[in-house]
């Protein structure tokens, strides 16, 4: 005899369809109806997971909460999940996920007085090798999840054992059949799909009933048809129950469970194409919160406690716009824009207290007549890379006998570049710096005392770019080999928001990048930079392709002016051999993937397996997608469709009055590592570079007076 779990639950959604406010309207009626649903059926269980679902009854209706509580005490209300919000599970970060569970794991134990030991994602739309580990390392146990479905990923049973990477920690998991609600009646068949797929000698298995996804729960339908259908499948018989049990009658047939090792993908990979302002806000976020905790940590004990309860509260919303619907881009464009609203006010929190900590120990250094630029690095590694900054001069140019001067009085190389804005006597520097993790560096700006200039380190950054008519060209250096040059496409795509049922962006081509002649507008001894400026589509373009003293890394710094419909554009690179896999950034680390196509989640970096022991990188920390083949990798940087359009809804043919996703201006910033030895390593720590740079403060504090402008003799 197999038992069907009959885990009714109210799938609910904070923000998709509706702005977050609503989702607060939802957490209380749902939350309400249950609690008199409970009393009413002395015989059935309600399953709830998300720390913000009871924190909003908590905070709004305390009455209510009671109630909950005493249902849970009573084993009628099963909590699950334990996290604070059911997010993207591909896009965080190591720290975003972690402080995900973290956060919902303080909140149960405070308020409940325990932890869940069930992982709970059934709504989100993948799911990371890095998961299992991160569980485990939290106490959880077991999973459930829905999507990928059968259809979009074959498994080897309903019910399996799941590890991220080979000898890594297991964490039971179970995929939902069907569906995780009820939106129309229940039948036998949505019963019999949870009784598929399992493993031989396993007599257990979950079926999910109720109304969503806009809350609701099981109504009185549902649990009468459950009472009238307890026996109606041969050799088996439905009980109401919870996750929590489920698992709980599994534990002796474990044995039997097959082993599936690596990501769980994939069910939308439009999530990971569109919106891109929203990704961006939650990747700066999570990487300005992380600094200012390791800021924190050398400020003294009065100020890291008065900044504990800001740094909660920022990354409970940065958590809460982590939600799956919200990151992958497909709610509202009102509700798009609150999410937006909230994560720059994430940012702005985390900066302010960044700076505040950082200057709080600047302007403690003793005076100094001389006008310096500190730098602090508040990360976990090395920083050792090239720096731009441009220090106030009182309207003074940079004159040619200026100099950068290090703590012991050496020479630091300078070379003056364009400033940021069009002002006249503004300017901007760009100088080398190392600076060891959590370390304080000054530089000076002094008369240079030996009439020399400082040399600098390493290979001379000179390169030509060639580019043929078809867009296609290369970037070759002083001395080497040459490097292929990407090549953006215009691609067309008139698939939904999530792009259902697609596991790849296969449209035809309907153009290529048109570039100017490229002009050279940096020839200075650090830095080389070629410009190409053209079109796509209606869209402008702007490519800076740089290269640096002693690096053999090229970056690109692309500037996309977006005005398509029904389009996604194309990076493509080919490295100049066949790809044979790909070793793709995830959350916390790397994983190897086939080159076989598919359109998948990237976390910052890839790494190019290629022939004879080969290697090529790209660093990418502001593109989120990737697909490739043996001959080439593809990202994908943006992606022009409709908020929340839904397949099988057929669009109009004119749709101006809508509102389109990723119109104007953007921005990106890559480095390309040529076939060589580059290691995943060493493009993880560019990714850091890329995304936590050092703090900088100028001082004055001690010099004898600010100078007039083109004051001779400043400074000294």
């Amino acid at each position: 005899m197999r038992t069907v779990h009959i885990v009714l639950n109210a799938h609910l959604d904070p923000v998709w369809l509706w702005p977050w406010t609503a989702g607060v309207d939802e957490c209380l009626n749902t939350c309400y109806t249950m609690c008199n649903t409970l009393d009413r059926h002395r015989d059935i269980i309600f399953t709830r997971g998300e720390a913000w679902v009871y924190e909003q009854v908590r905070r709004h209706d305390p009455a209510l909460f009671k109630r909950i509580v005493r249902h849970i005490h009573a084993g009628r209300w099963s909590v699950v999940g334990g996290w604070w919000i059911q997010p993207d599970c591909n896009l965080p970060g190591a720290e975003g996920l972690n402080q995900q569970i973290a956060l919902g794991r303080e909140w149960f134990q405070k308020h409940l007085l325990f932890f869940p030991r069930i992982g709970y994602n059934v709504d989100s739309f993948g799911h990371s090798a890095a998961l299992p580990d991160l569980m485990a390392a939290h106490g959880q146990h077991s999973y459930v999840f829905m999507r990928p479905m059968a259809h979009e990923t074959v498994l080897p049973a309903r019910v399996f054992r799941w590890r991220g990477r080979p000898g890594g920690s297991v964490v039971n998991t179970f995929r939902i059949a069907h569906g995780y609600c009820t939106v129309n009646p229940p039948t036998l068949a949505h019963v019999e799909g949870a009784l598929e797929g399992l493993p031989p000698g396993v007599t257990h298995t979950m079926c999910f009933m109720g109304v969503g996804d806009h809350g609701g729960g099981p109504n009185e339908q549902i649990i009468q048809w459950v009472r009238d259908h307890r026996d109606a499948i041969p050799g088996a018989r439905l009980e109401f129950s919870s996750p929590e049990r489920f698992f709980k009658a599994l534990a002796p047939e474990l044995s039997h469970l097959p082993v599936v090792t690596g990501e769980l993908q994939m069910h939308a990979i439009g999530c990971y194409t569109n919106h891109r302002p929203v990704k961006l806000g939650v990747r700066r976020a999570e990487n300005l919160l992380a600094q200012a905790r390791l800021a924190l940590a050398t400020a003294p004990r009065g100020e890291r406690r008065a900044a504990a309860p800001v740094m909660d509260e920022a990354w409970r919303m940065l958590c809460f716009n982590s939600f799956h619907d919200t990151l992958g881009g497909s709610c509202t464009p009102g509700a798009a824009r609150a999410a937006d609203d909230q994560l720059a006010g994430v940012r702005a929190t985390a900066e302010a207290l960044l700076s505040e900590t950082f200057r709080r120990q600047a302007h403690a250094l003793p005076a100094d007549e001389r006008q310096r630029m500190v730098l602090a690095n508040y990360t976990t590694e090395k920083f050792s890379d090239f720096l731009e900054h441009e220090p106030w001069l009182e309207w003074t140019h940079w004159q040619p006998d200026w100099c950068l001067l290090d703590e012991r009085n050496r020479l630091v190389p300078h070379q003056v570049i364009e400033p940021e804005t069009l002002m006249p006597d503004t300017m901007r520097l760009l100088f080398p710096l190392a600076i060891e993790p959590g370390a304080f560096r000054t530089l000076r700006i002094a008369r240079n005392p030996t009439g020399k200039p400082a040399a600098a380190k390493g290979a001379d950054p000179a390169f030509t770019l060639a580019l043929n008519p078809d867009g296609s060209g290369a970037l070759q250096p002083a001395a080497g080999p040459a490097c292929p040059l990407p090549e953006l496409r215009l691609i067309e795509d008139k698939s939904d928001t999530w792009s259902h049922n697609l596991d790849r962006f296969a449209g035809p081509q309907l153009d290529r990048a048109h570039w100017s002649q490229p002009v050279q507008v940096e020839a200075g001894p650090l830095r080389h930079t070629w410009r190409i400026d053209g079109r796509i589509g209606e869209s402008r373009l702007c490519a800076d392709w740089r290269r640096y003293a002693g690096q053999d890394f090229y970056e690109l710094r692309l500037r996309v002016n977006w005005h398509e419909h029904h389009r996604l554009l194309r990076l493509s690179w080919t490295p100049g051999a066949a790809i044979g896999s790909r070793d793709d950034g995830i959350s916390g680390g790397g994983l190897v993937r086939a080159s076989d196509g598919r359109e998948l989640p990237l976390r910052d970096r890839s790494l190019l397996l290629l022939g004879d022991h080969l290697r090529a990188g790209l660093v990418a920390p502001e593109v989120f997608a990737i697909s490739g083949n043996p001959a080439g990798v593809h990202l994908t940087l943006l992606r022009s469709c409709p908020f929340a359009h839904h397949d099988p809804k057929i669009l109009p043919e004119k749709l101006e009055h809508y509102a389109w996703q990723d119109q104007g201006e953007h921005t990106f910033t890559l480095r390309y590592f040529p076939a060589g030895k580059v290691t995943a390593k060493e493009l993880d720590r560019h990714a850091l570079l890329l995304q936590q740079r050092p703090l900088i403060a100028d001082l004055t504090r001690g010099m004898p007076g600010r100078p007039f402008k083109d004051q001779p003799d400043w400074p000294r």
